[in-house]
């Protein structure tokens, strides 16, 4: 009987222990719906002269119980956060600034988080032209593990997108040292990737600058990638 009792006990361990490792599973990632991407946003609620209320949006995801909204004014640097556990949130934003976002989803049962993409809008104000979106990297992707070509070169490419259509140029820098400091192309709108000459087991950092016709500048941040 005895026996018994220790198998019963036993097994309902196991099982408890079973459920509890099966609960405590990484939270995914949102989809981003609102502000859409590359935008300028024009259902604000004012808030006054300077300042208007936007509600974010995002799908939910699984295995999450709250999702960190993060908002920076990308002119002055300046990052809001709230919490929230539906799949939305609103903050009071600048009237003409441009802001990134992206929302950054929790598990309280585990110490692992996510981040959605990061996206780029305009909120609406009196300002009549834009500076450029910073460009969109594509390759390589951010400490990403390459192999040079057959040329000893890698490829830089990236997207960008201004919402008055008139991106005139675009400034590649690239070098070991971060950031980088050595310009090594200046190219037309037209053209959205270069070659670099690479040498094996090398870090290397760049970003690229998106010039408009008014002579607004963007910059992307600093990108890393190693040659294997």
């Amino acid at each position: 009987m005895m026996r018994f009792l220790v198998l019963i006990i036993c097994l309902f361990m196991a099982v408890t222990s079973c459920k509890k490792k099966s609960a405590a599973n990484p939270p995914e990632a949102v989809l981003l719906v609102f502000p859409e991407e590359n935008s300028e946003c024009t259902t604000g609620v004012s808030l006054g002269e300077e300042t208007s209320q936007v509600e974010f949006r995002w799908n939910l995801a699984d295995n999450t119980e709250t999702y960190e909204l993060r908002v920076t004014n990308i002119e002055t640097s300046t990052v809001q956060t709230i919490v929230s556990a539906s799949s939305s949130a609103k903050l009071p934003l600048a009237k003409g600034a441009q802001f990134s976002w992206f929302v950054r989803s929790r598990n309280s049962e585990v110490a692992e988080t996510v981040s959605s993409q990061e996206w780029y809008f305009y909120n609406s104000g009196s300002r009549s032209t834009f500076a450029p979106f910073p460009a969109t990297i594509i390759s390589p992707a951010s400490s990403d593990n390459v192999f040079k070509d057959i040329n000893n070169e890698v490829e830089l490419s990236w997207s960008a997108s201004d919402l008055d259509d008139d991106i005139a140029s675009y400034e590649v820098y690239f070098s070991v040292e971060t950031p980088p400091i050595d310009l090594i192309r200046e190219v037309s709108a037209t053209v959205t990737s270069v070659n670099v000459s690479v040498t094996s087991d090398t870090v290397y950092y760049w970003k690229v600058i998106v010039i408009d016709e008014e002579g607004n500048r963007s910059d992307t941040g600093v990108y890393s990638f190693k040659v294997l």
